[in-house]
């Protein structure tokens, strides 16, 4: 059975083999050094040829062997060998094709590029300062010559040949960084530190070849970068269209699985991750996540710090097939950004009819379990939130509400800022718990009162507040009217305010335009029945404005936003609405529906009138307008009042509720 021919000198060219490999197919790889050989792995499907050959030697090869299809895959820059692999095969008739391996040429004001060696030597001789030269030992010479030797610190791979060619060319013991990659943004930024470099030359060589971990760690640093990279990187076809030309000259499938892991790691402490978590790790071809996460893993993997889907994906694409594990920390399920990057991957995966794509995801202990587990706390019926990275609505409110509460911070700012405004709200006697560094070795549980000034070191921090004084949060009752700070300004008065609020149809998540807000009651009633409702309450005059606020002050709802302006103007910057509430619009009326129907086909509208003049308003607007599901009710309210030994009735003025749905024209 005729074999597949590879000549190797990348990863790409290793993760080919394999991947064939793994499909049972026959293949011979050629390297040219003992160090290429090293770093394959066995199999009984692969036979490997070591050393340099020349044209001749590889038209030997190629003639004596029995091949149907011939790939090179090797370095982009070894430009004479893979003319020879081309005009070899070409003498034969065996059929070629270039192995692509991706290269990321972006530019930047330190970053220059060259399309061949002895451009990039030329323009070292201008510079000043040490360079970290990670082109390999093959071009090494080229670079030693006078004003640019003496300054080279060359990392090189481990092995006799390459410190050979460091010794022919009088490159000193101290400028030899004899070691083995991967290596991470923190190892390239510890070296370019430790030789005080200021020139990093390397090669365009792709994600996998380093280049952009030894590109963020020159940014990072301020180091200049040199990039060699000849137009001819750009030829060439992806891992995914070379494994079809093989599945076509071999008649097999190609097991092409790309197997990807979500996992969380816990707090970050290795005794804490799960075994499962470990072994996705040990097995892993390559380790992704955020920098701090990706750093506490010890194993010689190659590790890219990417957690968002937009830099994950093109590397999944550039891998072909293998097992990816990207880290998150915490708990995969709690809080995480793992859930936006498993939408996307399933629709990665969707459009990838062409290999099998698995997708798993493991959990991790989240700092939550483990801080309630130190202080003897359990949590099932804890308020647990998280404000790291992300707006929570009306915490003081929902603390009140709690006798435990759990809340995930970002640092010692939101814990400062948390008990300021517990002291404020009169709950400066809660005891605060923080939990900082959570299963490092320099963990510590700091508990003290929200009404104590405590000094707190900068990091990680995850809290827990008790609050013995807890009123669970009332549920289906009114607010009243006496609730309310009130002045001379208008008020929808309780009974109405309930009635229209239920007309509205708000929704958990809804987010209400209070127009003509007035004292603020409608928009204070309605934050109230959702945190997460977002209320914006708009009102021109001055006295309003001020009187609102007080009134968010007092209910401690940060679920309101108070816009002093006029509609319908004032609504131009806003958010996009859900809902409108117009109690007063000033004779705008027409213009405020019609800025209503602009920013959100379908929304909910319900309007208030006393005046036979806004009473008109809302005929026109019935008429005008495409309106849906229509309810107009008339409501009258007598309240009593005692007068003397007497109870009577005093009638309010009657109000019309109008309420409908904005419709297409």
């Amino acid at each position: 059975m005729s074999s597949i021919l590879i000549f190797a000198g990348t990863t790409e060219g290793r993760k080919l083999s394999e991947t064939l490999s793994k499909s049972a197919i026959k293949h011979d790889i050629c390297v040219a050094t003992d160090y290429g050989r090293e770093v394959l792995d066995e199999n009984p499907y692969m036979n490997v040829h070591t050393g340099r050959m020349d044209y001749d030697m590889m038209l030997e090869f190629i003639k004596e062997g029995d091949f149907s299809l011939v790939v090179d895959a090797t370095h982009p820059y070894a430009l004479e060998v893979t003319s020879n692999i081309i005009k070899a095969a070409k003498e034969v008739g065996l059929e070629y094709v270039r192995l692509k391996r991706d290269s990321k040429t972006e530019g930047g004001e330190n970053i220059r590029y060259y399309e061949s060696v002895s451009e990039c030597v030329n323009a070292l001789k201008e510079t000043e300062g040490n360079i970290l030269l990670t082109t390999g030992s093959k071009e090494l010479p080229e670079f030693c010559i006078e004003g640019v030797k003496e300054r080279i610190y060359a990392r090189v791979i481990p092995q006799m040949e390459s410190l050979r060619i460091c010794e022919e060319n009088d490159i000193k013991g101290k400028q030899i960084i004899a070691m083995q990659g991967p290596f991470n943004v923190t190892l390239n930024a510890a070296l370019m530190k430790q030789y005080n470099i200021k020139n990093l030359v390397t090669k365009a060589s792709g994600t996998f070849g380093g280049y952009e971990d030894k590109i963020d760690a020159a940014n990072m640093l301020g180091v200049n970068v040199f990039v060699i990279s000849p137009k001819q990187t750009e030829d060439g076809e992806s891992f995914n269209d070379v494994l079809k030309k093989i599945e076509n000259v071999t008649g097999k499938d190609i097991k092409n699985v790309l197997d990807i892991t979500i996992a969380g790691i816990g707090m970050g402490g290795k005794t804490l991750m799960t075994i499962e978590t470990l072994m996705a790790i040990s097995d892993a071809d390559v380790v992704m996540g955020a920098k701090r996460v990706i750093d506490s893993v010890d194993r010689d993997v190659k590790k890219l710090p990417y957690y968002l889907a937009k830099d994950i994906i093109p590397c999944l694409d550039e891998m072909g097939s293998g097992k990816v594990t990207i880290l998150y920390s915490g708990d995969s399920g709690f809080y995480s950004g793992s859930a936006k990057l498993y939408e996307k991957l399933l629709e990665y995966k969707d459009s990838h009819n062409e290999r099998q794509v698995v997708i798993r995801i493991l959990p991790g202990i989240s700092s939550v379990s483990y801080l309630a587990s130190k202080l003897g706390k359990t949590y099932e019926n804890a308020n647990i939130l998280s404000i790291h990275g992300r707006k929570v609505n009306n915490i003081i409110r929902r603390i009140l509400c709690h006798k435990d509460t759990f809340i995930l911070v970002s640092g010692r700012d939101d814990i400062k800022d948390i008990c300021g405004k517990l002291s404020k709200a009169g709950l400066g006697k809660c005891a605060v718990s923080a939990g900082y560094n959570l299963s490092y070795p320099d963990e510590k549980i700091t508990t003290f009162t929200a009404d104590e000034n405590v000094e707190l070191d900068d990091g990680i921090y995850t809290l827990y507040i008790f609050n013995p004084c807890a009123v669970p949060k009332e549920v289906g009752v009114s607010l009243k009217d006496d609730d309310m700070l009130r002045t001379t300004v208008p008020m929808t008065k309780e009974e109405i305010r309930d009635i229209s609020i239920s007309k509205l149809h708000l929704k958990s998540d809804s987010v209400l335009y209070d127009i003509g807000s007035g004292t603020g009651s409608i928009a204070v009633a309605s934050a109230l029945l959702s945190d997460d409702i977002n209320v914006y309450a708009i009102e021109m005059k001055d006295e309003a404005v001020e009187l609102i606020n007080k009134n968010k002050d007092k209910f401690m709802l940060d679920n309101i936003n108070v816009i002093k302006a006029k509609a319908p103007d004032g609504l131009k910057e806003l958010p996009k609405a859900t809902h409108a509430f117009i109690g007063g619009s000033s004779g705008n009326m027409k213009e405020i529906i019609m800025a209503l129907r602009n920013i959100n086909l379908g929304m909910r509208v319900v309007i208030n009138a006393v005046s036979l003049e806004t009473i008109g308003e809302i005929g026109s607007i019935l008429n005008d307008f495409n309106i849906e599901n229509e309810e107009i009710i008339q409501v009258q309210v007598d309240r009593g009042y005692k007068a003397g030994s007497h109870r009577l009735m005093k009638a309010e003025n009657p109000v019309y509720i109008c309420a409908f749905d904005l419709g297409d024209e």
